[in-house]
């Protein structure tokens, strides 16, 4: 099989969970990414907050490891807010709660 015909296996890391990410981190995205590479695909970073992106560009990695942008990098979405319903019922004080 040509290597030109063969695709290219994108591997996409969410890190939404990541609330206090360290160069450990770091550095194991680092060495998936070489192994991704050597196998001819590629690790992409999905929902990095400004924290992780600013540790990657420390490490000089924000080019190594590239956020999607289109995946959720600078347009975190936040949880949507509720609206509190108000109702106004009286109830018998004997009733059990609901």
């Amino acid at each position: 099989m040509d290597p030109e015909e063969v695709e290219r296996v994108v591997l996409v890391v969410d890190v939404d969970c990541m609330t206090r990410p360290d160069l450990a981190v770091i550095d194991a995205l680092a060495r998936l990414q070489l192994a991704a590479r050597r196998l001819g695909g590629t690790v992409r970073i999905r929902t990095a907050s400004k924290e992780f992106e600013g540790l990657l560009a420390f490490a000089g990695l924000g080019d190594v490891l590239p956020v999607c942008p289109e995946l959720g990098g600078e347009g975190r979405r936040e949880a949507e807010q509720r609206e509190q319903l108000l109702v106004d019922e009286e109830r018998d004080a004997a009733d059990p709660p609901v």
